[in-house]
């Protein structure tokens, strides 16, 4: 089955996005339904850009993260496809348009994806590195796309195994490798993955949070890495092989922490936060870590 627009629904999860989101709104063609699912919880934000933007429905959501977040998006599409999007990603001009004629030639497919425009940073990881340095027009298969811009085929998606109740994203990881975590339950299945070199794509990257937060996200993305990095690893290659790969950053992260101990609190605190992750995954915690913003932050935005 093809991809048309009026069969595809893009789902955008934002957290404080309010100063990049809007660009990607307005990148994505009005006649395309979008749903924004809002971490903030922030009613104005809500009101806001449902005014400003007709083919637009903002749900509001405490902090579940992007897994989540896109789980609790996916469940309110009506459409056979869902294109994934971060707030800080730009569309080009014909993006859709080249996925959509795409689609038209491809047997099958579980995802989809444009490919970034810079070509030195590719979101996608290759079945083959030599692709990389010839990559032509046509679609090509890959193991699997960064999460920040993916197209799912719902209806083929939706009868894979361990794909049940609106699962789509693992909703024990917060951040971070929810996309892998997809791609390889997909590509586990013998489905496949293509990106489409013909549609491109802007991401601002590290953006989607408003920068006077940014220390606070950057707590939060090294506990998180480290933390989401042992629980992939742990979940489809086993213990052993997810503490093999873990332990050089987690000694890498003490080092540093000592190191920067009495001279730079921030990064003292950064590399504190990278072990801790670790820590708590090796002792089979969840993902609790949440960014610390205050109350009264979101109700002047």
């Amino acid at each position: 089955m093809s991809i048309s627009r009026q069969n595809l629904t893009v789902v955008i999860v934002s957290f404080m996005s309010e100063n990049v989101i809007h660009d990607c709104i307005q990148s994505i063609p009005e006649d395309i339904k979008i749903i924004v699912v809002d971490n903030s919880n922030n009613y104005l934000f809500k009101e806001t850009i449902e005014k400003k933007y007709s083919n637009t429905t903002c749900i509001l959501s405490e902090n579940v993260g992007m897994g989540s977040g896109n789980n609790l998006g996916l469940r309110q599409v009506l459409t056979d496809f869902a294109f994934i999007l971060n707030p800080d990603v730009i569309l080009k001009e014909k993006t859709i348009d080249e996925i959509i004629n795409a689609s038209s030639i491809l047997t099958s497919f579980g995802v989809i994806a444009p490919i970034l425009d810079e070509e030195n940073f590719p979101n996608f990881k290759p079945y083959n590195q030599k692709i990389l340095s010839n990559i032509g027009s046509e679609p090509f298969k890959v193991k699997s796309v960064d999460g920040f811009a993916m197209l799912l085929n719902l209806k083929k998606i939706n009868n894979l195994n361990n794909f049940e109740n609106f699962k789509y994203f693992d909703e024990n990881i917060f951040l971070y490798l929810e996309n892998d975590d997809l791609c390889k339950r997909i590509t586990d299945n013998n489905e496949n993955i293509y990106i489409v070199p013909k549609s491109k794509i802007k991401h601002l990257g590290a953006s989607a949070v408003d920068k006077k937060y940014a220390h606070q996200i950057e707590l939060s993305r090294n506990w998180h890495w480290v933390w989401s990095k042992f629980y992939f690893n742990k979940k489809h290659y086993g213990f052993l092989n997810s503490l093999l790969t873990s332990l050089p950053t987690f000694f890498s992260a003490v080092i540093k922490y000592l190191f920067y101990f009495l001279f730079n609190k921030k990064k003292k605190e950064i590399y504190l936060h990278r072990a801790k992750g670790f820590l708590n995954a090796i002792l089979g915690k969840k993902s609790f870590f949440r960014p610390t913003i205050k109350i009264s932050d979101q109700e002047n935005l």
